[in-house]
């Protein structure tokens, strides 16, 4: 069991409070996943955050949307013809393209992963 400790401050007794240091960080996904649950699911929130578990799993979100979106944009690619060639050929309309295909692939990210 876990033995609270306080220290006194003037005439009042505070709490010695620490959150632990854990490893990962989070990319946008992981932000925007921790701000849904805000928003949306405050109980779910206030639970895995009393619990320790809110963090682990807003790593495992960013992690997961990152793989997700790497395994996606050479698919896509592939599907929409986008090239090397293209990109030799026309730069502009190839960045606009990738553009296109990377706004496709975080909208199924966030519907997949983020806001669920």
């Amino acid at each position: 069991m876990c033995e609270l400790t306080y220290t006194l401050r003037g005439d009042y007794y505070f709490p010695n409070v620490t959150v632990p240091v854990e490893p990962g960080t989070l990319n946008k996904y992981g932000r925007m996943r921790r701000q849904y649950l805000k928003e949306h699911l405050p109980l779910l929130y206030q639970n895995m955050l009393l619990t320790g578990t809110l963090h682990k799993h807003l790593v495992e979100i960013s992690e997961q949307a990152e793989e997700r979106l790497e395994t996606m944009m050479p698919l896509l690619m592939e599907q929409n013809g986008i090239t090397e060639a293209l990109k030799a050929r026309d730069p502009m309309a190839w960045v606009g393209a990738m553009n296109n295909l990377h706004a496709c692939a975080e909208e199924i990210i966030l519907a997949e992963l983020v806001y669920v």
